[in-house]
């Protein structure tokens, strides 16, 4: 069946196009009001917005077929992303698309600060001739403080160094191999806030960022400092910015962004020493392109190949990756439902050790999966976009670890939970048809594969189980598919797994637990 895309904001045409060609249903349909947009998603896979709409968590909860929501731009403020990954949505944006042009805004907003270009051109313009008014300063040789050194701040310190200025950065991503590459210094906040004459903000917007230039933090500013937003709103007090560029401790201000949008009103407004524009960084044709063709490129990519890049709440995975991922994928979430019905105990950590030639694939995917199968039992609406999230908001601990060579084939998966009594492994590998296998339970050698009913039995390894076990289950009138059987040491702990063509009833569970040579049974559903 083809997938339904709905383009709900204002996208460029060349958007519809690689939906099209890549062979799904695109439907463009802007403008919506949130009641609307609410009963329109109800039949659509994918979304593709820009910043008009927001995807609530309304929206999300009356779309049953929704998997990817695309942002054609970086920030997803507009998106309820807690509630899509609840879901198992997909939520992507584009990082890149518009990174010159947003760069190339706030550079144009730093030489047109320091010249006083917007208010000499009014000025003039109004039949006026005040030159002595206008008296700039010249960029050469100041220092410029990048706060958020990320994809579009590196951009704009290129540009800064080619104008001859010095940069300093602040950002805790930032290493020192990275801003030695880049030409800038390192910097601490304060630090910056004290040294820079010129600030320009290139962060994303969260709670550890927002306010970052505070009246506290304006207050330590150099004398005279100039500040350029063309980020996120939200980062700059604005009204204490108001009252430091009256009473002249910030020389002057450019925002292209602000807290509340549309910005009809703000302190900043009317001041002769602040420059506003309305949201202009991205605002080119070639990045409207840019972001329009990229979000659907990716979208399309996810919808019909599993091919995941740039999400948000997701690791990535490449289309060439995609389906040597999927049989590995399977295996883990079928390890992680294995364990996770068998753990009756509260569990503290999953580790996930990868062996032989899976390390050179990316576990970050069956990682999630082997969560999402172990959180299943008590959690039935889990999967592999919410299971991380929801694994830490119950205390679960997560540990990887990869070594190069395998226990006892080229390949291994193990899942080990640790409980505060005791831990228990299962491991598997992908058989010769690239099919998933388990090779151990409880360290006990194995060799099957899942099938949707299931009987796990440990028991003393004692003669007569078998035969009254397999009594047991043709008096119930269930067929064996297979039977595998496997053990520690002759007379100790044994393992007993039953494939079967129905599921186990409560009446025969009750008969298999009560068999002398049984310490614990338990029926399985994959």
């Amino acid at each position: 069946m083809t997938a339904k895309v709905l383009i709900a904001d204002k996208l460029s045409p060349a958007a519809v196009s690689v939906f099209r060609e890549r062979g799904l249903e695109a439907v463009v349909k802007v403008g919506m009001t949130p009641d609307e947009l609410i009963e329109e998603a109800k039949g659509y896979d994918g979304i593709a917005v820009r910043s008009a709409s927001t995807i609530t968590a309304d929206v999300i909860a009356e779309a049953p077929k929704l998997k990817v929501v695309g942002r054609a731009g970086i920030g997803v403020d507009n998106i309820d992303v807690k509630a899509a990954t609840a879901r198992g949505i997909i939520v992507m944006n584009t990082p890149f698309g518009n990174a010159i042009t947003t760069a190339e805004h706030a550079i144009s907003m730093l030489m047109a600060l320091a010249r006083k270009i917007p208010a000499a051109d009014r000025s003039t313009q109004g039949g006026l001739w005040e030159k002595s008014k206008f008296v700039g300063t010249e960029i050469f040789g100041k220092t410029l403080g990048i706060i958020g050194c990320g994809n579009i701040g590196a951009i704009v310190a290129s540009r800064a160094l080619g104008l001859k200025m010095k940069v300093i950065a602040f950002d805790p991503f930032l290493s020192e191999e990275r801003a030695i590459d880049l030409g800038v210094t390192k910097v601490e906040l304060d630090q910056l806030l004290k040294s820079a004459d010129f600030i320009t903000l290139h962060t994303p917007l969260n709670d550890k960022t927002r306010n970052i230039l505070s009246r506290e933090a304006l207050a330590t500013c150099k004398k005279g400092v100039r500040i350029i937003n063309c980020a996120r709103g939200g980062l700059v007090d604005e009204l204490a910015l108001a009252e430091a560029l009256k009473n002249g401790h910030v020389e002057g201000a450019a925002l292209d962004v602000f807290a509340k949008e549309p910005a009809k009103e703000s302190p900043l407004f009317g001041l002769d020493n602040v420059i506003c524009t309305p949201h202009l960084g991205a605002s080119t044709g070639e990045a409207q392109e840019n972001v329009a063709v990229q979000v659907a490129e990716q979208m399309s990519d996810y919808l019909t190949t599993g091919a995941i890049s740039n999400a948000i709440n997701f690791p990535s995975v490449s289309a060439e990756d995609a389906p040597k991922l999927k049989p590995f994928i399977v295996l883990a979430e079928q390890l992680g439902s294995f364990a996770g019905q068998l753990t009756e105990r509260m569990i503290k950590k999953v580790r996930l050790t990868y062996l032989g030639d899976v390390i050179e694939l990316n576990t970050d995917p069956m990682t999630a999966a082997a969560l999402s199968g172990v959180l299943k039992p008590v959690l039935s609406d889990v999967n592999m976009v919410s299971a991380p999230a929801l694994a830490k908001n119950h205390g679960i601990e997560i540990e990887v670890v990869r070594r190069d060579q395998a226990k006892r084939l080229e390949r291994e998966i193990q899942l080990t939970v640790v409980t505060d009594e005791f831990e228990r492994s299962v491991s598997g590998t992908l058989g010769l048809a690239g099919e998933p296998r388990f090779i151990s339970v409880r360290d006990i050698a194995m060799d099957f594969a899942v099938t949707e009913h299931m009987l796990f039995v440990r028991n003393c390894d004692e003669p007569g189980l078998i035969g009254a076990l397999g009594s047991l289950i043709g008096d119930a009138g269930l067929n064996i598919a297979t039977l595998n059987l496997g053990r520690q040491t002759p007379g100790g702990d044994a393992i007993c797994v039953a494939a079967l063509d129905a599921p186990v009833s409560d009446a025969l569970l009750e008969k298999v637990v009560a068999l002398p040579q049984v310490l614990r049974a338990r029926r399985l559903k994959f």
